[in-house]
């Protein structure tokens, strides 16, 4: 079940604004606005964490496609993969830097599944429900991973394991914990915060924490 406590508590920081600075900053500087550099790595989701193995895990492809696809674990192992080193930001304050990544990259993914012309925003599901939308430009940026290793072992369960999004220049609620598909579509969507208050893009220098 969903931690409707917790819900509700981030409902209301949107609604008061909580953690706003009022300040900007332009992505050269390191650490966000509002933000405080930590080195552990904090557990947040809805309040349900999937019993998802790598023998059940699937990943489908699909909407506005030229190429949908689903990938089962091994199939998903055999794609190309990639090392990433990137910094976090979560909407919650903290930011953990040089986080070591490994996974298939959203551009590689990108090759083989070919975007319609019409498609303009990614929308990822997640196997507890979760969703989230981002724009398919920032989707499609050079450092963005479907990452399955975090610091040279797999990621775990609690981190979203075995697969999630990893897309740096923005608040981490957009990188959806156990990936299990990504839509392609026309029009913008709210996700499951999104509806609650949060912002539709999510820039951590500019502060869009809500819309």
């Amino acid at each position: 079940m969903t931690d409707d406590k917790l819900i509700a508590a981030k409902q209301k920081w949107a609604r008061d604004g909580r953690l706003l600075t009022g300040a900007a900053a332009p992505p050269a500087q390191r650490l966000p606005p509002g933000q405080r550099r930590v080195e552990t790595w904090p557990v947040l989701d809805i309040g349900v964490e999937p019993g998802v193995s790598t023998a059940d895990w699937t990943l489908e492809v699909f909407g506005l496609v030229e190429a949908p696809l689903k990938w089962d674990w091994a199939a998903f192992q055999r794609q190309k993969q990639t090392d990433f080193l990137s910094d976090i930001h979560c909407v919650t304050a903290w930011s953990r830097f040089d986080n070591r990544w490994r996974g298939v990259a959203t551009r590689d993914l990108l090759d083989l599944v070919r975007p319609k012309a019409q498609a303009r925003f990614v929308i990822q599901h997640s196997f507890d429900g979760y969703t989230t939308n981002v724009p398919l430009a920032a989707f499609a940026d050079d450092d963005v991973l479907l990452a399955h290793e975090w610091e040279g072992a797999p990621l775990s369960l609690a981190h979203g394991g075995p697969v999630r999004l990893i897309l740096p220049k923005l608040y981490l609620w957009k990188s959806a914990k156990w990936l299990a598909k990504l839509e392609f579509v026309a029009e913008d969507r709210a996700g499951f915060w999104e509806q609650r208050g949060y912002h539709m893009n999510g820039d951590p220098w500019t502060e869009e924490r809500y819309g």
